[in-house]
């Protein structure tokens, strides 16, 4: 017990002076050969050990006050993510699990420095970022897809990215069962206007296919506009850590999914998107249109949505078709293969509408964990588009 209570007062002395040599811009990085040798990389590759950091951190940036590092319970089975403490399991200064890290007085965090990346890279641990800083800003945009048909559903994003002209890169996830596209800015943007990129190019792909379905709106990181009080806002594990690596996992792969054979060449050619590049790319994915297509829940209607009006839905491009087959059941149900696209994006839309809770508990800089932006009561069949009945008059209307 003594032995892990020295080595926790030297892992925080040394997260300290390290804070502090990066602070006053004080070069301490080990060179290739006194980083952990030994360490076999997946791949070979030109860059040095010392490149390789630097690049993933000029990359992935978040908040360097704190990060999250993985867990993992060898009796439950159960892993997750929490903020990397100095003072974690400290005798008779750590009180887990009476007492929770978020309302522990000892909490020490623990910054995010080069020699956690590298060691995270290493296989040493699993470490993700808090995209979302204190001032509501951010560097980096993240979608995740992890349902079942998360390859179309990534392919078709960044096949979107690529006509938009959004530099994307595309990350099979730690488990191998879904994606990430990360969007990097070559400087600050406001959360709002990364998320509202994000937004845009999802509803880009929503109007060419019909892969993206509108629980896609919540897979975006940051998670939120502003920083919940007295949290860290939701976390993204970070890619290439060592084990899930040698498994074809946590890796950058292309379109159709084949494995950049230097993965570190590839992250070096990624240009990061300007930030006065943002508004432009929306306009150009929404044709100036709100991306969601449903109503805009503001403030003011939060406070008197009585007296909101609902905006006018734009006339649909392309031709139409002189009649639907529309069976009436405990749904209505649209024939697929009687739908132009756009027709089938708005009868899906209507059955949309903005969650309230959502936008109160962000204005409130509360936690939106588990509220959906959106909220569809579509259905969406192999050879079906199911609505509601409450949305027959509109959906008819429609046509």
């Amino acid at each position: 017990m003594a032995d892990r209570d020295a080595f926790a007062a030297l892992q925080a002395e040394n997260a300290r002076l390290i804070a502090l040599l990066e602070s006053h811009g004080i070069a301490w990085r080990l060179s290739p050969k006194e980083a952990a040798p030994g360490v076999q990389e997946a791949e070979r590759s030109h860059f040095s050990t010392v490149d390789k950091v630097a690049l993933f951190r000029r990359l992935f940036r978040g908040r360097t006050d704190a990060y999250p590092i993985r867990w993992e319970s060898k009796s439950t089975g159960k892993s997750g993510y929490a903020p990397a403490c100095a003072n974690e399991w400290r005798a008779g200064v750590c009180e887990k699990p009476r007492i929770k890290c978020g309302d522990c007085g000892n909490r020490l965090l623990i910054p995010l420095s080069d020699q956690v990346i590298y060691d995270h890279l290493a296989g040493e641990h699993t470490v993700g970022i808090y995209p979302l800083l204190e001032d509501d800003t951010c560097y980096l945009l993240a979608v995740d897809f992890d349902e079942a048909e998360w390859r179309d559903d990534a392919r078709a994003f960044v096949q979107s990215c690529g006509e938009l002209g959004v530099p994307v890169a595309l990350e099979i996830s730690r488990s191998g069962q879904g994606a990430h596209a990360w969007v990097f800015f070559a400087g600050k943007v406001s959360a709002r206007d990364a998320r509202r990129l994000g937004t845009a190019i999802i509803s880009h792909t929503c109007s060419r296919t019909r892969q993206l379905k509108l629980a896609s709106y919540d897979r975006l990181f940051p998670n939120q506009d502003t920083m919940p009080k007295g949290g860290f806002g939701n976390l993204i594990a970070l890619p290439l850590q060592k084990r899930p690596r040698e498994q074809g996992c946590s890796v950058f792969v292309d379109a159709n999914f084949h494995l950049y054979p230097d993965q570190w060449a590839f992250l070096a050619s990624v240009q990061p998107m300007a930030p006065h590049d943002i508004e432009p790319t929306i306009f150009r994915a929404t044709g100036s249109v709100h991306p969601l297509d449903v109503t805009f829940i503001g403030d003011e209607d939060l406070a008197t949505p009585w007296k909101h009006e609902a905006s006018t839905a734009t006339k649909l491009r392309g031709k139409m078709p002189e009649s639907l087959t529309v069976t009436l059941a405990n749904l209505i149900y649209f024939e697929k293969a009687q739908l132009p696209q756009p027709l089938a994006n708005r009868l899906i839309r209507l059955a949309a509408f903005q969650n309230p809770e959502f936008y109160r508990a962000q204005a409130m800089r509360m936690s939106v964990w588990d509220k959906p932006r959106v909220i569809g009561n579509a259905e969406n069949y192999p050879q079906h588009i199911a609505l509601p009945r409450g949305c027959l008059n509109a959906a008819l209307g429609n046509r």
